[in-house]
């Protein structure tokens, strides 16, 4: 089965330095209907004015992926990390047993639009923990690049959790093919673009949640990039 949940359907909060859109429920957005899809608990699509940013906080037991599309994200945490993240890097903060961060956009007149991302664990009370990886662009024209998984196989990141993201770029003839087991649960999000998932068409921001699928089709993009997700049911 197939469900497309359309862009405008999301949670939106203005909170003027920081534009962002709830794929589920999240802080002063609630949906009883979208409480997440899966261990895929969140994912918050920010832009960050220049010269702001979210302030120290603290996390715990949660597996947090940040995917910077435009601009670039300074990140700082209590393990000692200092880092930039920009657009092609993937990076994953395992919060275990408490970690406290800090995110801000210090670039010049440029806001940085990413996606904030949490995977529930499926270990709890471990170390916290950091890891970044560049993926070059040239890896995910017309494929399926695995960038966050369990075993962090093929230069992906690492997550604590049994889940496997995958990111792609597609335009005109380009195609790719996920096969999935149908006793769990995937998850694709399109970033910008447009692009046809198992035939259903959708625009930057759509989602399609499946389940009892057995494989996932993209075809047909236009400027398509777009993150699909293997998750536990």
């Amino acid at each position: 089965m197939l469900t497309l949940r359309k862009s405008q359907d999301r949670g939106y909060a203005d909170h003027g330095w920081l534009k962002s859109h709830h794929s589920f429920s999240f802080a002063g957005y609630y949906d009883p209907d979208h409480m997440g899809w899966g261990n895929l608990r969140v994912i918050n699509e920010d832009r960050i004015a220049s010269g702001t940013g979210f302030g120290k906080h603290s996390h715990r037991d949660m597996e947090i992926v940040s995917y910077v599309l435009s601009g670039e994200l300074a990140h700082e945490d209590s393990m000692g990390n200092v880092k930039g993240i920009p657009p092609g890097d993937v990076q994953r903060m395992s919060a275990g047993t408490g970690v406290m961060h800090s995110e801000f956009n210090h670039a010049k007149d440029q806001t940085t639009h990413f996606l904030q991302i949490w995977i529930e664990p499926n270990v709890t009370g471990i170390a916290p923990s950091y890891d970044q990886k560049t993926i070059p662009a040239a890896q995910k024209r017309g494929a399926l690049r695995l960038v966050a998984s369990p075993d962090g196989a093929q230069d992906s990141v690492t997550i604590h959790a049994d889940a496997a993201l995958y990111s792609g770029l597609f335009d005109g003839d380009e195609r790719a093919e996920l096969a999935l087991n149908p006793n769990r649960k995937a998850y694709v999000h399109l970033v910008r673009g447009v692009l046809e998932v198992n035939g259903q068409p959708i625009n930057a921001g759509d989602a399609i949640m499946l389940e009892g699928e057995n494989r996932i089709s993209l075809a047909n993009g236009s400027n398509a990039e777009v993150l699909v997700f293997d998750l536990a049911a």
